[in-house]
Order: C-alpha cells, then structure tokens, then sequence
C-alpha cells in the first residue's frame, strides 16, 4: 500500500513535467512558425514571402507533433482536467483546430497558385489562418489562468465564459509575440534587405511584447489572490524573484544583438527565452492546479498503472521525436535566399 500511495504521488508530477515540456516545446517550435505568417502583414513582395515561407517549408508540420502529443497526455493521464477544460474551452479549440488546418491547406496551395490573384487570396489564408492560430492559443490560455468553474468535478460554467477582456488580452498578446519569434527566426534564416527590414520589426514587436509581459504579470495576481499567495511564500519566492531580473538581462542582450550584423541568433534565443520565463512564471503561479483554481495534478490523474503504461510509450516516443527533429533542423541548416526552393 505504501509503493501504491508513493507512485500515486510521483507519477502526476513525472507527467505534469512531460506534459508541461511538450507545451512549451510546441511554442518554441511553432511559435515562430505562426509569427512568420503573422509578419506577411508587412511583408508583401512576392519573392520576400516565399524565402520566409522557405524557411520553414521543411520542418513546419512536424512542430505541431507536440500540440498532438500534449493533447494525448492529457487526455490518457490527466482525464478529469481533458473533460473539464475542453468543454470550458470548446469555442477557442475548434476556432484553434480549424485555423490550423486552413493555414496549413494555404502553406502548400499559394506555391501552386497559377495567377497574381490566387497567390494573394492565398497568402491572405495563410496570414488570417496564422493570426487565429495564435489569437485562439492565446484566449485558451487567457481562458484557463483565470479559472473554470467547476462542481462536483464537472464545468458548471457557461459557453462564453472564457471570452473576458484578459483572454482577449492574451490573445493579442501571443500573436505578437509570436510576431516577434518569426522576426527573429527570419533574421537567422535570411540575409540581405529582408533581414535588415525585418530586424527593424523584431526592435517594435519586443518593446511591445515586453510591455505587454508586464502588463500580464501585474493583471494575473488580481484574477485570484492565490497566485499572489504562491508568488510570496516560501520557497516559491526563491524561483519568483529571478524571472523578472532574467528578463530585463535577456532585454539588454536583444538589444544589444539585434543591431549587430554580426549577430544572428542572439535575438531568437533572447526571445524564446522571454517565452520559457513567462511559462516557468505560470507554472511557479498556478502549481499544482491543472484546473485553476480547483483542480490539482493528483485529482486530475488517471490510475497509476495507466500512467505507468503510458510513461512506457513516452519513454520512446519522445527521444524519437527530438531526434527526427533535430536532425531534420540541422539538415535543412543555412541561409535561405531566392535561389532556395522545396516546394
């Protein structure tokens, strides 16, 4: 009885880890994905859009292995938190799901288009598609940090109970973040005038995804003064206190980077660093909850022996899957310019 009651106990934190990591792999990787669709806003020469789209061209379908992957583990280890947050977040999913599918239909049909019109009708889908791929994952996290009502271990909320003015706050705020993340992808990946016009746009999407963490940060507190709570006792303030200071020192380092022609991937790590320090800040505020702000990770959780099995499958699955993407990414390594072609 004591092994049950202490693999009870481990087993959703194992996962929560694994999940948590699958999460913030998928923003990483698709993040800029969906931020270089989002920046043909200001791009609209022909030839620009096509290298940027080259860039990803490769590898972009796999990056949403990871959404596929988190949604698994949710669903197999964490059933109670899958049957309470989807139905709290149907809406943003589906508006996410359809969104997904549309850009990715756009990605491959604007290299067959065959005239001037459907080339632009096209990129329009992949930037639109683009934009509300970002601004649905953004409501949906706007949506479950300020919590779901839930009785007798069911939603007992309404169906627009997400749509609040932080969710959509959230929301504009993935997108330029994620704005932000294709900026910096693309100045690794090009060179030339694209990447010095673009260069340009990485300096105005950090200053304003900067204001907006802080904006965030100062707005979260007041949706439940637990949070507020798990900022200040102790030793979760040992983990709080470095975030803000890291990102103000990863601050200095964009800026001094982004100008630098010699500098090329110093902005995207800068980036995805903010990204990682307002995740570890999310986590360090709403531990243990799966289901702000009643639900932790052990009420969530399946039966050991299923958590268990499934660890099993993780234990391949995910070294697999890093290392087909891994290589993938250094085999298509490089500059990418006009003469670069996949399609």
């Amino acid at each position: 009885m004591t092994a049950l009651t202490g693999q009870a106990h481990w087993l959703p934190i194992v996962w929560a880890c694994i999940a948590s990591f699958t999460v913030l792999a998928y923003i990483t990787l698709d993040g800029f994905d969906l931020g270089l669709g989002i920046l043909f806003a200001v791009e609209s020469d022909k030839a620009d859009r096509d290298v940027m789209v080259n860039t990803v061209a490769p590898v972009w379908d796999g990056n949403e292995t990871w959404l596929i992957l988190g949604g698994a583990a949710l669903y197999g280890v964490f059933p109670l938190a899958y049957a309470t947050i989807l139905p709290a977040l149907y809406p943003p999913i589906i508006a996410m799901l359809l969104a997904l599918i549309f850009r990715g239909v756009a990605f491959e049909f604007r290299f067959r288009a065959e005239t001037r019109r459907s080339q632009a009708i096209w990129d329009f889908a992949f930037f639109g598609g683009s934009v509300m791929a970002g601004f649905t994952q953004g409501l949906i996290l706007g949506g479950l940090i300020q919590g779901i009502k839930v009785v007798d271990g069911q939603y007992a909320g309404g169906w627009w109970d997400w749509l609040t003015g932080f969710s959509v706050f959230c929301g504009l705020s993935t997108v330029v973040g994620y704005a932000l993340l294709g900026a910096c992808w693309i100045v690794w990946r090009t060179a030339g005038p694209l990447q010095k016009r673009v260069r340009g746009h990485a300096k105005v999407l950090a200053l304003i995804t900067l204001g907006l963490i802080v904006i965030v940060s100062l707005w979260t507190p007041t949706l439940n003064l637990a949070y507020l709570r798990h900022w200040n006792v102790w030793p979760r303030i040992l983990y709080v206190t470095p975030v803000p200071i890291l990102v103000a020192l990863l601050a200095l380092l964009f800026w001094r980077s982004i100008d630098d022609e010699s500098r090329h991937v110093t902005p995207l790590l800068c980036a995805l660093g903010w990204f990682f320090l307002c995740f570890t800040g999310l986590g360090i505020s709403a531990w243990p909850w799966i289901v702000p702000p009643g639900i932790d990770i052990w009420q969530a959780s399946s039966p050991p022996s299923s958590q268990k099995f499934l660890l099993v499958g993780a234990a391949v699955l995910i070294p697999t899957i890093l290392a087909y993407t891994g290589y993938a990414y250094y085999v298509f390594r490089g500059k990418i310019d006009s003469e670069t072609h996949y399609h």
